[in-house]
This record gives C-alpha cells, sequence and structure tokens, in this order.
C-alpha cells in the first residue's frame, strides 16, 4: 500500500454498520459513526456520504467467522456487503477476519454507546497490523 493512503473499515451488521477511517502513516484507526437505517438504499447513501467526504482510497470489511475459523450466514452478508461496496463505489476492498473485535468492546461500558464504531477502527487497526506483518516477512527475505 502507498503511503499516505486514506482507508475507511466497516463493522457490518444487518441493524447496524460501524465506520471507521484511519490512514497508512499513523495506521490508527478513529471511530467515525454508526449506520443504522432499516433502508438498504439509506444506509447505502450515508456510506456515499462518508466515501464523499473523507476520500479513502480503500475499503475494508470486517469478515464474521467462527471461533474455528469457519463461516457462517453472517459471514455471506458480509461478503455481499463488501461486493456490493465495491460495485457501487469502485474501490479496492480487503477483508480482516473480525471473530474477536467485538468480544474485545463489549466489556468496557464507555464502548456501549459506540460499539460498532469502535469496532470498525479495531478492524482498521487489525488491517493494518497484517500488512505490516506481510512488509516485514517480504523485507526479512
Amino acid at each position: 500500500m502507498p503511503s499516505g493512503q486514506g482507508v475507511m473499515a466497516f463493522d457490518y451488521g444487518t441493524r447496524r454498520i460501524g465506520v471507521a477511517i484511519g490512514n497508512s502513516i499513523s495506521r490508527v484507526g478513529h471511530p467515525l459513526k454508526t449506520i443504522s437505517h432499516a433502508n438498504a438504499q439509506m444506509r447505502f447513501q450515508e456510506i456515499e456520504d462518508l466515501l464523499k467526504e473523507w476520500q479513502p482510497d480503500q475499503l475494508v470489511v470486517g469478515l464474521p467467522v467462527h471461533p474455528d475459523g469457519t463461516e457462517h450466514e453472517m459471514t455471506q452478508k458480509a461478503k455481499r456487503f463488501g461486493n456490493q461496496l465495491h460495485g457501487r463505489f469502485h474501490l479496492p476492498v480487503q477483508w480482516v477476519d473480525e471473530r474477536y473485535t467485538s468480544a474485545v468492546l463489549e466489556g468496557d461500558a464507555k464502548m456501549q454507546d459506540n460499539l460498532d464504531s469502535h469496532s470498525a477502527a479495531l478492524i482498521l487497526e487489525q488491517f493494518f497490523a497484517e500488512l505490516a506483518a506481510k512488509q516485514n516477512k517480504v523485507l526479512d527475505r
């Protein structure tokens, strides 16, 4: 990933979608908001507004899986959501294993109102950590 690229992350849920923003320099995820429209078109309109405002170069979507790594119903829904993002907004989409992000935050009472956007920030930071690990592996060769 080129230096300075903006990245927007999503913690997809059928009722709420957490959104966070970050960049490849700081590698820190910042919670933006939780989208909770019941209507899919309204959700995508709100996402479009955020994309226009923040102009990220890339998108990241948390991929929920069982603790053993196997897929389940929400895995497919999150993949579909990511594919819709790519199709609508023509930005590259990366996937990040999110199996423990919500569990990490649920015990913190301060996070209850913004759990989804903070989960998206953790997903984004996981993406940056995985990216750094891959880069270090290449440099070690």
